[in-house]
């Protein structure tokens, strides 16, 4: 038995919305052991002179709590 916790994070990529979740896994897996699921929630878009400037994707990362 177990509790498992949820953060919620943005990554944010100059390439795409894969990548922009990568680097919120990436950044959580620094500090963050037994990282189990990723939910993607939401992606956007920063748009500048009529193209995409940045690739937002709203991440959830479940982890299992140590005792």
């Amino acid at each position: 038995m177990g509790v498992i916790k949820t953060i919620d994070l943005v990554g944010v990529s100059s390439e795409s919305w894969r990548d922009a979740a990568q680097q919120a896994l990436a950044e959580a897996a620094k500090t963050i052991r037994g990282i189990e699921t990723m939910d993607i929630l939401e992606t956007t878009a920063v748009v500048k002179d009529n193209q995409i400037a940045e690739y937002h994707t709203h991440v959830r990362i479940a982890f299992r709590i140590e005792r």
